[in-house]
């Protein structure tokens, strides 16, 4: 016997109430339709869907502060936020006396680098924040959530610029008689 010759299943006819039930559930949705169809009508000639009430929608105001932590979240700005306040309390994080002599410059968001640079006044303060450097990454991250700061980029003081020539130049001299370097 093949495919082509096997008997076909016998379909089992719908009795009266199966059909009644089937023409029912039909004007149901027909029913249904229709309203909603009217319903968008109405809508539509009173001028649009939403209309002002005594509860709260989407069209409400915001206070400024909830209106701004919205917008961080939808554009995925939390990392930047938070690096951004910490650079605002740099002083409070690190201590007064080395905010005085260190600042922090830029943060470099890159997934894989992650890097905080930081300009000292002199080189000592650029060694002595090199020392501090894993405590400090610690600190920040549990702050701004793990793994926002890998690895702090110190950078000592910035030399003067090079000039060729003027009164006081010795003969042979490179630059600043600093240590840094």
């Amino acid at each position: 016997m093949t495919a082509e010759s096997l008997p076909e299943p016998p379909v089992p006819e719908s009795s009266g109430v199966d059909l009644a039930r089937v023409a029912l559930r039909a004007a149901k949705e027909q029913a249904k339709a229709r309203g909603a169809a009217a319903q968008q009508k109405k809508q539509a000639r009173r001028g649009g869907g939403l209309r002002s009430g005594a509860r709260a929608d989407g069209r409400d105001p915001l206070p400024l502060g909830a209106a701004i932590n919205r917008l961080i979240t939808e554009r995925g700005w939390e990392t930047p936020a938070a690096v951004g306040g910490v650079m605002g309390r740099w002083p409070q994080i690190v201590g007064e006396d080395l905010a005085k002599h260190c600042v922090p410059l830029r943060y470099d968001e890159d997934p894989d680098e992650r890097v905080l640079t930081v300009q000292c006044d002199s080189t000592a303060w650029a060694t002595q924040l090199r020392l501090l450097a894993p405590r400090l990454v610690a600190r920040l991250n549990e702050d701004l959530g793990h793994g926002t700061v890998r690895v702090i980029k110190v950078l000592g003081p910035g030399a003067p610029r090079r000039g060729y020539g003027g009164p006081l130049r010795a003969p042979g001299s490179r630059g600043p008689g600093d240590t840094y370097g």
